[in-house]
C-alpha cells in the first residue's frame, strides 16, 4: 500500500494519506534546540538534552503514539463545527478531510482541506536559534464569507527532566505557573522563584522558562491551564474550549501547563490570512520579547525558512547520482544523507521511541555515525571525532556515553574494569581514516588530545592505545576478550570469554594502523602492527573456521558458539562479513562463508543477525533469548549490520548479490508496500522482524540507528565505488549486471567531479579505462593534485 511519494527536486517526502500505519516523523532544529514533528503534527521539543531539557510533553507508547503535539484547532463560528489543521487529533472522516504532509530537510509542511477551508502549516526552527515557528495560512475556498476561530495548542512539561515530569508527580505537579505578560506573550515558568534571566543551562534546581507568541492576528484569548483548555473527561480530540469557541484566560498554577492562543478570522470567498505562532526557550519578558521584536514577522519567517533550506540542501549536495535504481537515487540524493545527519546529531537520545534514557552520545554509535556525514560536513566530522577521542580513557577503553553539554576531558571518572566493552575504540579505525581520506588532513594524526580521565596523546597515540587495550585483554586462545559486550550487547561470554567479531575488528585496526604508520614515516610502528596481526591471524585460523563458516565466540568456560553443530545461533552474520572486511579470511573461506550467509541468513527483508533463534540458551550466555524469535538480536534483521553484508559482497565482486542486499533493507524499496515495514519509507529503522517471526518485514525504531551511516557508506563507497583515499578518489564500482552504467556528481576537497560510468559489457566489477578531463589515468585512482575546480571523469567498466 502506498501512502506517499518522493519529491527529490524539492528534497521532500510527500505523505498523501494521513492514516499511515505508524506515525511518520521528521526532525526540526539542531542539538541546541531540537524537535520532532509527525505527519499529524504530533511530537515534542527539547533543549540540548532529550532527557533533561524536554520542554514539550509526549506520552511514549500512547495511542496514538505521537500525541500531544503542535496543533491548530479551527472552529466555524456559525456552524460550531471544529477540526484541526492536521488530521489528528480531531480525526475527521477521511471521506471529508484531505491532508498532505511534506517532510523536508528540518521543516515540515502540513496542508489540509475541510468544509471549504484550506490550511497550510509550516513548522521549523531557524538556523542557530532557540525558538520555532508555526506558520499557518488559512484560505476560504467556499463561495461564502466564513468566520473562524483559530486556537493553538501544545502541552508543556512540568519539569524538563523527563523522569521528574512523568514519574515524580508529587513534586512536578506543583512547580509550574503560566500566564500572559504585559506584552501579550505567554510566559511558562518552572520553579519560578529560582528565576534567572537567561536561557542557558538545564540544571535540576533552577528555573526553566519557555514563551509563546502570536504574530499576524489579534490575540482575542488565551489559556495556559491544560485542564481548563481540555475540560474534565475530555481529550485532545474534543477540547472544551474549542467546542465552546472561546478561551477562558486560565493561568496555570501547578497541575499542567499548555500553550493556547486564540485568533478570530473573517474571510471572504477566496481570501487567505497568515499568522505565526512562535515558541522558544527563555523568559517571555526578556528573551521572548527580544526574539519577537527581531523575528516576529511573516517576511522574516520566509527569510529564515529559505536560509534553512539552503543550508541543508548544500549539505546534501556532496553527492548526487543517477542510477537505474530510482529507489537508490531517492536514498543517496536526499534521505540517506539526511537520515545519517540526524542520527549523527542526536545519536540515540530522542525520537518517538528513545525517550531520554540515553542522555548524550553513545560512544561506539557516535563514532560510527561519522561515516555517514563526513562528505557532507567534514569540519563537523573532525569536531565529533575530537570529542569522542577525548571520551577514550587512558587504558585505551572508553566511556559508554559522552555528554557534550558537560564533558570534562582529563577529569572524567573511567569505567570500572568490568564495565568496559570490547569494541568501543576499534570503531576509530573506520571513522578516523574516513575523515582523513575525505579531507586529506593527514596532520590530524599528530594532533594532541587529552584522554577522558588523565594524560594525553596524539590521535595516532590514541589509536595505538586502542589496539593495546584489546591486545592486553585476550583469552586463552589468543583472541580478544568480549568483556561486558562486543557490538552485540546480548552476548555474555564471561569477562575472559573471546569474541571473534572483535578479533576481526582488531585485525582491521592493526592493518589500518600499519598503513597510517607507513604514511607518517614510522616504519617501526608499522612493523609492530604487522607482527601483532600475524599472531592474531594464526590464532584465528587455529580455532575459528568451521568448514563453511566462522564461529561466533568462545566462552570463558571454553564453550564454542556459532558452530555447525550448534542447535541455536549456529551462524552469526557479523563474523562472516567481518572476516571478509578485515581480510582475515582466505579467498576460499571468504567465498564459502558468504555463501553460507546467503543460504542461511538472507531473507526478502534483509540479512538476519543469527539463526536459528535462541529459545533454550541460558540467559547468562545470550540475553537475546529475552526477545521473541525473529526480533532484534534473536534471529531478527538488525539493520545496522546490513551495510557490512553489502561491503563484503562488493569486496568479493558480487554486484548482483550486493545490490539485492541493498534493496532488501532499503526503506525506499518499500514505498509501494509500506504496510510491510510500517515505519517511514524514507528512513532506516533499527530492527526488522525476520521470517522466524509471524510478521516478517515489520520494522521498528526509526531514524536513530547505525543502519543510517552504514547503509549510506556501503552504497556510495562500495556499490558505486566512490571511495576517497589520501591521494585522491578511488573509483571501483561493484554494481548489478543489469546496469549499463550510472552518473554521479561528487564534491571532493572543494572540487567538483562529474563522473560518468559506462558498463556496456554488463560486468559487476572491474574498471577497464578511466580518464580525467580527457587524459587517461594509469589506474582507477583520480589524483587529488590533478583536479580542477570542475572535472569530467569517464569510466569504462569491463
Amino acid at each position: 500500500m502506498r501512502y506517499g511519494h518522493f519529491d527529490d527536486e524539492a528534497k521532500e517526502y510527500v505523505i498523501t494519506r494521513p492514516d499511515t500505519p505508524l506515525s511518520w516523523s521528521n526532525y526540526l532544529g539542531s542539538t541546541e534546540y531540537g524537535a520532532i514533528v509527525t505527519n499529524n503534527a504530533g511530537g515534542y521539543g527539547f533543549y540540548r538534552s532529550g532527557a533533561r531539557g524536554r520542554f514539550l510533553r509526549l506520552r511514549f507508547n500512547a495511542v496514538p503514539m505521537d500525541q500531544p503535539g503542535r496543533y491548530f484547532y479551527l472552529r466555524d463560528r456559525e456552524s460550531a463545527d471544529y477540526w484541526t489543521a492536521s488530521w489528528q487529533p480531531v480525526g475527521k472522516p477521511l471521506d471529508d478531510y484531505e491532508s498532505v504532509c511534506r517532510h523536508g530537510t528540518a521543516y515540515t509542511v502540513i496542508a489540509s482541506r475541510y468544509a471549504g477551508i484550506a490550511t497550510e502549516t509550516t513548522y521549523f526552527v531557524p538556523l542557530g536559534q532557540a525558538f520555532e515557528y508555526w506558520r499557518l495560512k488559512v484560505t476560504n475556498e467556499s463561495d461564502r464569507p466564513r468566520r473562524l476561530s483559530v486556537f493553538s495548542f501544545c502541552e508543556f512539561t512540568n519539569q524538563w527532566n523527563t523522569y521528574q515530569d512523568r514519574v515524580n508527580l508529587q513534586y512536578s505537579l506543583f512547580i509550574v505557573r503560566a500566564g500572559l505578560t504585559d506584552d501579550r506573550l505567554l510566559r511558562i515558568a518552572i520553579q519560578d522563584h529560582l528565576t534567572r534571566d537567561s536561557e542557558e543551562g538545564i540544571e535540576h534546581d533552577a528555573a526553566n522558562h519557555t514563551w509563546m507568541a502570536l504574530v499576524g492576528a489579534d490575540l482575542v484569548g488565551y489559556d495556559t491551564s491544560r485542564e481548563a483548555f481540555l475540560g474534565p473527561y475530555r481529550a485532545y480530540r474534543n477540547p472544551l474550549v474549542v467546542e465552546r469557541g472561546r478561551c477562558t484566560g486560565s493561568d496555570a498554577y501547578g497541575d499542567n501547563a499548555c500553550g493556547t492562543l486564540q485568533a478570530d478570522l473573517a474571510l471572504r470567498p477566496g481570501e487567505s490570512h497568515e499568522l505565526l505562532v512562535m515558541l522558544g526557550i527563555g523568559d517571555a519578558r526578556s528573551v521572548g520579547k527580544r526574539t519577537v521584536a527581531e523575528f516576529g514577522s511573516l517576511e522574516r519567517a520566509s527569510q529564515e525558512l529559505a536560509k534553512l533550506k539552503a543550508s541543508w540542501h548544500a549539505k546534501l549536495g556532496s553527492l548526487v547520482v543517477d542510477t537505474p535504481d530510482e529507489d537508490l537515487n531517492h536514498t543517496i540524493n536526499v534521505w540517506g544523507p539526511y537520515n545519517a545527519l540526524i542520527a549523527y546529531a542526536w545519536s540515540r537520545a530522542a525520537s518517538l521511541v528513545y525517550n531520554g534514557e540515553r542522555d548524550g552520545l553513545g560512544f561506539r554509535d557516535s563514532v560510527q555515525d561519522v561515516l555517514g556525514i563526513v562528505a557532507a560536513v567534514p569540519d563537523d566530522a573532525r569536531a565529533r571525532l575530537e570529542l569522542m577521542l577525548t571520551g577514550q580513557v587512558s587504558t585505551g577503553g572508553a566511556m559508554q556515553v559522552v555528554r557534550p553539554f558537560e564533558h570534562r576531558p582529563g577529569h572524567e571518572t573511567p569505567p570500572a574494569p568490568e564495565e568496559y566493552r570490547s569494541d568501543d575504540c576499534l570503531w576509530f579505525f573506520n571513522a578516523i581514516p574516513a575523515y582523513v581520506n575525505e579531507t586529506g588532513d593527514v596532520a590530524f594524526y599528530d594532533k594532541t588530545l587529552p584522554y577522558a580521565d588523565r594524560g594525553e596523546a596524539t590521535v595516532f597515540g590514541h589509536l595505538r592505545r586502542a589496539l593495546e587495550f584489546n591486545l592486553e585483554r585476550t583469552g586463552s586462545h589468543g583472541l580478544p576478550c568480549g568483556l561486558l559486550a562486543d557490538w552485540n550487547d546480548c552476548l555474555r561470554l564471561g569477562h575472559r570469554g573471546e569474541s571473534l567479531f572483535v578479533g576481526f575488528q582488531l585485525r582491521l585496526g592493526l592493518s589500518v594502523y600499519a598503513g597510517i604508520a607507513e604514511r607518517l614515516g614510522r616504519p617501526e610502528e608499522a612493523a609492530w602492527a604487522i607482527e601483532q596481526r600475524t599472531k592474531l591471524d594464526a590464532a584465528i585460523q587455529a580455532v575459528a573456521w568451521d568448514g563453511d563458516r566462522f564461529i561466533w565466540a568462545i566462552g570463558e568456560d571454553g564453550t564454542v558458539y556459532g558452530t555447525r553443530a550448534s542447535e541455536e545461533g549456529s551462524i552469526y552474520l557479523n563474523t562472516q562479513t567481518w572476516s571478509v572486511i578485515s581480510g582475515a579470511a582466505t579467498p576460499e573461506q571468504a567465498e564459502r562463508c558468504m555463501e553460507t550467509v546467503h543460504e542461511r541468513l538472507a531473507t526478502p527483508y534483509g540479512l538476519m543477525l543469527a539463526a536459528p533463534p535462541f529459545v533454550k540458551t541460558p540467559i547468562d550466555v545470550m540475553r537475546a533469548v529475552v526477545f521473541n524469535p525473529g526480533i532484534k538480536e534473536n534471529a531478527g534483521i538488525f539493520n545496522h549490520t546490513q551495510g557490512w553484508g553489502v561491503i563484503a559482497e562488493c569486496l568479493l565482486g558480487h554486484g548482483d548479490r550486493a545490490h539485492a542486499y541493498v534493496r532488501a533493507a532499503m526503506p525506499a524499496a518499500y514505498n509501494d508496500r509500506a504496510e510491510i515495514r510500517q515505519i517511514e519509507p524514507y528512513v532506516q529503522g533499527q530492527t526488522t522482524y525476520s521470517t522466524f517471526s509471524p510478521r516478517p518485514g515489520n520494522t521498528r525504531t526509526s531514524w536513530l540507528t547505525g543502519a543510517a551511516p552504514w547503509a549510506y557508506f556501503s552504497a556510495t563507497q562500495y556499490v558505486l565505488g566512490l571511495r576517497p583515499e589520501i591521494d585522491g578518489l578511488r573509483i571501483d564500482p561493484c554494481v548489478p549486471s543489469a546496469w549499463d552504467g550510472f552518473t554521479a556528481t561528487r564534491r571532493f576537497r572543494g572540487k567538483t567531479l562529474d563522473i560518468e560510468v559506462k558498463n556496456p559489457d554488463r560486468v559487476c566489477r572491474g574498471v577497464k579505462t578511466i580518464a580525467l578531463n580527457g587524459e587517461p589515468l594509469p589506474n582507477n585512482l583520480v589524483p587529488a593534485d590533478r583536479l580542477r575546480d570542475r572535472n569530467q571523469v569517464e569510466v569504462l567498466m569491463g
